[in-house]
């Protein structure tokens, strides 16, 4: 796919999720079948730039390109000013979050928040593409503030006159939240009306509703993101599909631990030990849901406080699992955490 001046391995794309697409998940994204991975918010608050994890977001080293930075903020100056910060330090996209419903980025009238003011959407959008006028800017949105306000064709149209090169939508409102089920309806009226790529995203899960979404928006991609937290390798399934219509067989344990130990060192280089243990626990609950003896597993790793500990206790978790079957084989069972 040819994506804002880059050649793409397919139009496959992780979505920003914070405390969740640092770079050991976008690499493995990557590496398991992703086109793109655009990286966790960045602020645009220049005094938060010295901080340890500012410069870890901005820390790029070893990723494969295309480097896609998200930056948020609601004033078009600071905005122009944290795009030429990320350019600086390696980005070579930047993305533009007007997505995000979470109450503190919302309360800040950052994030979806800015579809409300379409004035000072279409500042932002100007200031930034501006700033960095050799880098493509590309903008992440909902499909409105509330549904009867859906106002993702007028933010489509001002976008594509500022200078913006894609677009991706999340499939509800900002006052949706999470909550019901994404619609497609808005994203194929915004993909009707505008000449620059548009990504689908919202509740794509499986390989046949990425093809759904694709067929009924006619979206040049989808961009998938919570469907991916313990799963990564949903993209190779899907990049799979699409290309042969034929499902690929359940993953193989033994892959599947390998792909577990690479992402735990992974995070153990990039944090170090101590923080890198404890935004491990979340990945490997992730990977384990729903698997035989995951909740029980799961509760037991969570006491854990070295790395060794947590590798040993994956090997021995994932090593009964391969003993009763070579394929991962999951369950119904409550969702414990």
């Amino acid at each position: 796919m040819h994506f804002a001046g880059f050649t793409l391995r397919n139009n496959l794309f992780v979505a920003p999720m914070a405390g969740v697409t640092d770079r050991p998940f976008r690499q493995l994204c990557k590496k398991l079948g992703a086109g793109l991975a655009v990286s966790e918010m960045v602020t645009s608050n220049s005094l938060l730039y010295g901080s340890a994890k500012t410069r870890r977001r901005a820390d790029h080293s070893g990723e494969a390109d295309p480097i896609s930075v998200q930056i948020a903020g609601a004033d078009p100056r600071m905005m122009a000013d944290a795009a030429r910060y990320n350019v600086d330090n390696g980005a070579q996209i930047i993305d533009i979050n007007m997505g995000c419903p979470a109450k503190k980025v919302c309360n800040v009238m950052a994030g979806s928040a800015l579809m409300q003011n379409e004035g000072l959407v279409a500042r932002i959008l100007e200031a930034v593409v501006g700033a960095v006028p050799d880098t493509p800017v590309t903008l992440k949105f909902r499909t409105g503030w509330n549904r009867e306000n859906r106002n993702a064709p007028a933010i489509a149209r001002i976008a594509e006159a500022s200078g913006i090169r894609a677009l991706a939508i999340h499939g509800r409102t900002r006052a949706d939240q999470y909550m019901g089920c994404a619609e497609y309806d808005t994203i194929a009226a915004v993909k009707a009306q505008v000449r620059i790529p548009v990504i689908a995203n919202g509740d794509i899960t499986t390989p046949e509703k990425a093809k759904y979404v694709l067929d009924y928006t006619h979206a040049d991609g989808v961009m998938i993101g919570r469907a991916t937290q313990g799963r990564p390798w949903l993209f190779r399934e899907i990049e799979h599909y699409l290309e042969t219509g034929e499902h690929l067989p359940p993953p193989r344990v033994d892959d599947i631990h390998a792909i577990l130990r690479e992402h735990l060192a992974d995070l153990y280089a990039f944090y170090g030990e101590e923080t890198g243990v404890r935004i491990a626990r979340k990945h490997i609950s992730w990977y384990t849901k729903g698997l035989v003896g995951s909740a029980h597993f799961r509760h037991a790793m969570n006491r854990l406080t070295t790395a060794d500990e947590q590798l040993a206790a994956a090997d021995a978790f994932f090593l009964a699992q391969a003993a009763a079957n070579d394929r991962l084989h999951y369950l119904q069972e409550p969702l414990a955490a």
